[in-house]
């Protein structure tokens, strides 16, 4: 591991513990609801309707992995390079009894077989922790069997360039679309180092690893509010986040 992911890493395992400190909380909004948006079950819908196996890339807390099992997935692996998350995510898994394991590594690399899912699911604060997302791509197409799929909901690259200014929405001045990387300054990666890409470099880089693009939105909310804030750069003018279908050829 690089010095950049450990230190990383060991950011994302202090803020994990708050899915500790929350676990009751965290259980009853997996047995009670569902964390997948409507945007993204109105793409997935026709995907998890097959039983499909899933592997989740970056799984974190695991309430989407109970979400996908509740909307039809057989089974779902998660992958996490925090151990802390995926201990409380197996812990929740297996109180509710659903069919979600997990394993504790780093990214890309997963150590599965090649060909064991049908379909690839990663987002939500995912992408921007993978400096080489070529590898990852390359990554997601040998854990694909023939035909599957890629799903990824993300916030939006330009995102980091946004303030949280609730009166009018504002660009930062220290950060640029372009950049390579910046430094999270906010809860709950504090300190870690963001990676940077262009929605072109990863759709570049899925159609690279020969997936086939069948869909990409983008959408004014984000997929995570902070509490307390109300940013102006919420209100429907700025991209937020996105939603990306691929298929293995």
């Amino acid at each position: 591991m690089d010095p950049v992911t450990g230190r990383n890493r060991v950011a994302w395992e202090a803020a994990s513990r708050k899915h500790v400190r929350e676990y009751g909380e965290l259980l009853e909004q997996a047995r009670n609801g569902s964390a997948l948006l409507a945007s993204e079950l109105d793409l997935l819908r026709p995907v998890l309707g097959t039983a499909p196996d899933v592997v989740h890339l970056q799984s974190g807390h695991g309430l989407d992995d109970i979400a996908l099992v509740a909307a039809g997935a057989r089974t779902v692996l998660g992958v996490d390079f925090s151990e802390v998350a995926a201990t409380a995510a197996q812990r929740r898994a297996d109180e509710l009894g659903v069919a979600c394991r997990y394993v504790v590594a780093a990214l890309p690399g997963a150590p599965l077989r090649d060909g064991c899912a049908d379909l690839v699911y990663t987002g939500k604060g995912a992408l921007i922790w993978l400096p080489d997302l070529r590898a990852w791509a390359e990554d997601v197409a040998r854990l694909l069997r023939p035909e599957g799929y890629l799903f990824v909901h993300e916030a939006h690259p330009a995102v980091p360039l946004w303030t949280w200014d609730e009166d009018e929405p504002r660009i930062r001045p220290d950060r640029g679309y372009f950049a390579r990387s910046h430094v999270n300054d906010t809860f709950p990666g504090g300190g870690a180092v963001e990676w940077q890409a262009s929605l072109g470099e990863v759709i570049t880089a899925v159609i690279s690893a020969g997936l086939r693009v069948q869909h990409v939105a983008e959408y004014a909310e984000p997929f995570w509010r902070p509490d307390d804030v109300a940013a102006a750069a919420w209100r429907g003018q700025l991209p937020n986040s996105y939603s990306l279908l691929a298929q293995r050829l």
